[in-house]
């Protein structure tokens, strides 16, 4: 016997799209009312004290926003060379332009002794490390007033401003070291191992630079002469400190003065172990890590102390 199967087939009805509308539009509102109704968090800027356990809070805090320190960092490397035809080519050029100048000047004119080395070699080895202070000091200093958009329409650690400017100027300071390398190998200029020593004296730079670049960006917010004032006052710090001349040539009654100026440590401690193979200049590079170290906290607890108030004079 055949059996045959019967199915029954079902219709199902289009859906009402209005209803659907209606159903995502009370959903979006009754979601907005519950997001209405809790409490958003509020952050209230305020001086803050000098007490040591505050500042160590601040820096702890100040690591939570380590991603947007990389990011800015980034886009500020990207913004420099925006638009440009040599790009980074740039950070290369500069130094080089100037150990060119020094080199026919202070050479074949001035005739200034370069301690037996090639006076380029003399030149650019110490325009490395002044280059990278001056282009962290010039370019931080202007940090919160050029991003006054954003200082004053999002909450973030302010500090975060210049900082990216300090590590903007370190890459360009890595980049034209290569330089630094190609000059060694032409002249047959050997590395010695002395040159592990370059670590310390650049992470005391560091430290330096950014102290420095806290005040100054603190105090241009209110006075704006520091901004029209840096390129004298660099040109001036430049000719204080010994980068197209050796440090023998300061006179013995001035060196105790004169090693008080931390850039002094920091540019002879560098061209001596990198190229003269010596050890660094142990008396003025500790004196210049001793102001490196007091300055950086003092800087940073004035720096937050005038946070608070940034945003309505800016």
């Amino acid at each position: 016997m055949e059996q045959t199967a019967s199915f029954t087939e079902t219709q199902i009805p289009p859906p009402d799209r209005h209803a659907e509308s209606q159903r995502l539009v009370h959903g979006h509102a009754r979601q907005h009312e519950q997001t209405a109704s809790e409490p958003r968090p509020v952050t209230v800027i305020r001086a803050h004290s000098f007490s040591p356990m505050a500042l160590f809070r601040t820096v702890s805090r100040l690591a939570d926003y380590r991603d947007l320190l990389y990011t800015l960092s980034i886009h500020r490397l990207n913004v420099r060379y925006k638009q440009s035809i040599l790009g980074p080519a740039w950070a290369l050029l500069q130094p080089l332009a100037l150990m060119l100048i020094y080199t026919v000047i202070f050479s074949r004119i001035a005739r200034v002794p370069s301690e037996g080395a090639p006076y380029a070699l003399f030149a650019y080895c110490a325009l490395l490390p002044w280059l990278y202070f001056a282009t962290a000091l010039s370019t931080a200093t202007n940090s919160l007033v050029t991003h006054f958009n954003l200082v004053t329409k999002v909450y973030f650690p302010r500090e975060i401003l210049p900082l990216t400017y300090v590590i903007a100027a370190l890459a360009d300071f890595l980049v034209a070291s290569t330089v630094l390398g190609g000059l060694m190998a032409y002249y047959r200029v050997p590395v010695t191992p002395l040159a592990w020593y370059v670590i310390p004296i650049v992470a005391v730079l560091t430290v330096f630079a950014t102290s420095v670049s806290l005040v100054l960006c603190a105090v241009q917010v209110r006075y704006r002469d520091i901004g029209v004032a840096m390129p004298l006052v660099l040109q001036l710090w430049m000719f204080a400190t010994p980068v197209v001349y050796p440090l023998r040539l300061v006179p013995r009654s001035w060196q105790a003065a004169y090693e008080l100026n931390p850039m002094v440590g920091i540019v002879e401690s560098f061209r001596r172990v990198v190229l003269q193979g010596q050890p660094p200049a142990f008396h003025a590079l500790i004196m210049s890590a001793i102001v490196a170290v007091v300055l950086l906290p003092v800087a940073f607890a004035y720096f937050k102390h005038v946070e608070a108030t940034v945003a309505d004079v800016i």
